[in-house]
């Protein structure tokens, strides 16, 4: 299998798996709006698994050392590859209620919320699994960035209200109530609990004599993915976040080009995964020091944030206060990530 042989080469696979992290879930923007996100992760999952059994069987199987992809898996352990196939379950339902979240509300909100609140987890998870580390700054960054999250949930408040009350003023609504749905909210932040805990299962994946290598793992993990979409997708398309219930039907209709984005959304998605399981492989002087891979990683929030920000314009319209309280929210997220991969500095020596 191939790894990276240097530093440089490993920091710009890290920087790579930071931009798809951060990216994937444009093609779900570009999709537009009559696309269900239930039809579109069908694809999403295919793209996963496909790009993962390509790349298994080129980069992972090519090499000098003549230990490929499929030796790997073929000689783990049994235990390691469920830990693995369990990983991508765990995450896939995360990534699944990130993206019903998605089709009720803005990207810019949704990602600091669902993946800010994942992070905090992950945080105090860590912590407790394997305790390591500055604590006060690993705390202290989990504090900014639930902080971000706080922000993130006032501007998707605020923005709501405001465009409610425009519609009423313009009489595009017979609705006099202001209450709004805090449906996006609530389903984000069960994505950040669920996105933030798969991680040891990880660990456990790649741990002892029998354990996996980064490209049967990520394989494993993307099988996961594939094998628990058609599971909770039942859910989604039955009991849907809004709209009424859809079948397959519904996905068989679609044209090529919008089956396409799903696709890239779910290689996008697989080359972060893989790039994060490199990295951790990597040894001696092509290793990337582990805060300083992991904050990489995270900034992918921000990325995400700045996507719908500046891509898809999804505050054009809001108030200065709003657009104040933005710029806020993505400063505290910087920050946040900083501390907590300051507190990881110990733990990488």
């Amino acid at each position: 299998m191939i790894l990276t042989g240097n530093y440089i080469t490993t920091l710009i696979l890290i920087v790579i798996g930071m931009v798809c992290l951060g990216s994937w879930a444009a093609t779900y923007k570009a999709a537009g709006p009559k696309w269900r996100f239930e039809l579109y992760y069908f694809d999403f999952a295919v793209g996963m698994i496909l790009i993962a059994t390509i790349i298994g069987l080129t980069l992972g199987t090519f090499g000098f050392d003549g230990f490929s992809f499929t030796d790997d898996l073929r000689l783990a352990g049994k235990r390691q590859e469920l830990f693995a196939f369990s990983a991508g379950g765990v995450f896939n339902l995360g990534n699944m209620f990130l993206i019903a979240a998605l089709s009720l509300t803005e990207m810019s909100v949704v990602f600091p919320i669902s993946m800010g609140f994942g992070l905090v987890i992950g945080v105090f998870i860590n912590l407790f699994v394997a305790p390591a580390g500055n604590k006060f700054l690993l705390f202290g960054g989990a504090a900014v960035v639930a902080a971000a999250v706080v922000i993130a949930i006032m501007v998707f408040s605020e923005h709501t209200t405001a465009r409610m009350m425009e519609a009423m003023r313009a009489g595009k609504t017979k609705s006099t109530k202001k209450a709004i749905s805090w449906k996006a909210v609530i389903l984000s932040v069960l994505g950040g609990l669920f996105l933030g805990s798969f991680f040891p299962l990880v660990v456990m994946a790649r741990s002892g004599e029998v354990g996996l290598g980064p490209y049967s793992m990520a394989w494993m993990f993307a099988f996961g993915v594939l094998i628990s979409t058609f599971v909770f997708n039942l859910f989604f398309m039955n009991l849907p976040v809004q709209g009424k219930p859809i079948g397959m039907e519904d996905f068989l209709k679609a044209k090529f080009p919008q089956h396409l984005k799903g696709l890239v959304g779910g290689a996008l998605m697989y080359v972060a995964v893989l790039a994060g399981f490199i990295a951790a492989r990597v040894e001696g002087p092509a290793q990337v020091q582990p805060f300083i891979a992991w904050g990489l990683g995270q900034i992918g929030i921000v990325i995400a944030a700045l996507w719908g920000i500046l891509r898809w314009k999804e505050f054009a319209d809001a108030s200065s206060k709003v657009k104040v309280e933005l710029a806020l929210m993505l400063a505290l997220l910087v920050v946040g990530i900083g501390l907590a991969s300051g507190g990881l500095i110990t733990t990488s020596q």
